[in-house]
């Protein structure tokens, strides 16, 4: 058996692997992906409807 004798992994670690140039490009386009996707569930939400959601009465010309 070989013993692994790494430190272990560290967000340090993660990101400095995350912005080495070939994984780079797949981060940004997931982090592209995930801003899109964000978006456009937060368009596809309906404003909540309030009780009182009527337009405000028009006052009759003088």
């Amino acid at each position: 058996m070989t013993e692994d004798n790494s430190p272990p992994r560290t967000f340090k670690g993660l990101l400095r692997w995350a912005t080495t140039p070939p994984q780079a490009w797949v981060v940004y386009l997931l982090a592209v992906m995930l801003v899109w996707l964000l978006s456009f569930y937060a368009g596809t939400l309906k404003p909540k409807k309030t009780p009182e959601g009527g337009p405000p009465p028009v006052a009759a010309p003088r």
